[in-house]
């Protein structure tokens, strides 16, 4: 477990990072070796040492901008999300608070969970310029191998451009699935395994198909797979 945490050091801010990037990571990345998935394994190592080289308020303007807004359009994925007024949201990999801040916008209860204390203390002094309440935003630090969910806790978990950076992913998301409430649902939004403008290289995009399939052996049982929402992504909802 030790060697696993190391190597995949900040991997859920390397996921946001690779997202803002787009093309230039892809040509920085491209000696790596073909598009073929290892399983999870080894993807984020790349995407740390690309991510090292920007500053911390870099990636927090990149996370945060007009640019990103033109092509995540988070209005739409809010909408395809649905009614959330009251439920308790696990948003993974929360990075910026990108989500988590629309969240609590719409009257959710979020958890805002990330592996980087830096971008919780974003979160923190943003909830408190903006008057939030820490009840309604939580803020946890995540372990790179766990949810940190109690059983039951949540009502839906949201991870957008972080699944393909998750390593070990049929125990992590058995571990969502036991975090979710009766009723539940699991939404991941990530990128169609393509040469597109955003998102990283094409070997370290997980396709719809095989999030679907691991999913399912992690013990989800039914699914849908929304493909036109979004211009670079894909969205997979799972029920356990």
């Amino acid at each position: 477990m030790a060697r696993r945490l190391a190597r995949s050091h900040c991997a859920f801010l390397a996921t946001f990072l690779m997202t803002a990037l787009g093309p230039a990571a892809s040509a920085q990345h491209a000696h790596h070796g073909d598009d073929g998935d290892d399983g999870g394994h080894g993807h984020a190592m790349h995407a740390n040492q690309y991510m090292n080289q920007r500053s911390f308020e870099e990636l927090a303007a990149r996370f945060e901008s007009a640019e990103r807004d033109a092509w995540q359009h988070p209005d739409a994925v809010m909408a395809r999300l649905g009614d959330v007024a009251g439920k308790r949201v696990m948003d993974i990999g929360s990075g910026t608070g990108y989500f988590s801040f629309r969240l609590a916008a719409a009257g959710a209860r979020v958890i805002c969970g990330d592996v980087d204390e830096r971008f919780l203390d974003y979160i923190r002094e943003r909830r408190a310029r903006e008057g939030i309440a820490p009840e309604r935003m939580e803020l946890r630090h995540l372990a790179m191998d766990s949810p940190g969910l109690a059983a039951g806790e949540v009502d839906l978990v949201l991870l957008v451009d972080t699944y393909h950076h998750i390593e070990d992913r049929e125990a992590y998301f058995a571990a969502v699935r036991a975090g979710l409430a009766p009723g539940g649902r699991l939404v991941v939004i990530d990128f169609f395994k393509r040469d597109d403008p955003q998102g990283p290289p094409v070997r370290m995009k997980v396709a719809e198909d095989q999030v679907v399939a691991e999913l399912a052996r992690a013990g989800f049982s039914r699914f849908t797979i929304e493909r036109g929402l979004l211009p670079y992504q894909y969205l997979v909802e799972a029920w356990p």
